[in-house]
């Protein structure tokens, strides 16, 4: 299972969300600290969710980030985030 599809899994469980893009970026940071020669190591997150709503700006991504802590423990490196409630 690749990178992409366990971090769509686990935003999927952790939050419901009615809408969610998970985009490997990696190849455009080959190179650059964090990178990795086989990639899978910087995705662009698209999310909106009910989960979110009330939430401020910084608590939406607070979520998303505890949704992969074994992702970031296991080499993720970097994470873009874009996420709004439902």
């Amino acid at each position: 299972m690749t990178r992409q599809t366990r971090i769509h899994a686990a935003l999927s469980t952790a939050l419901s969300p009615t809408e969610l893009k998970v985009i490997d970026d990696s190849a455009r940071h080959a190179g650059h600290a964090g990178a990795s020669p086989g990639g899978e190591t910087h995705y662009n997150v698209e999310i909106i969710a009910s989960a979110f709503a009330g939430l401020s700006r910084v608590a939406m991504q607070r979520a998303v980030m505890d949704a992969l802590k074994s992702e970031f423990d296991t080499g993720l490196h970097a994470l873009s985030i874009k996420a709004s409630a439902s």
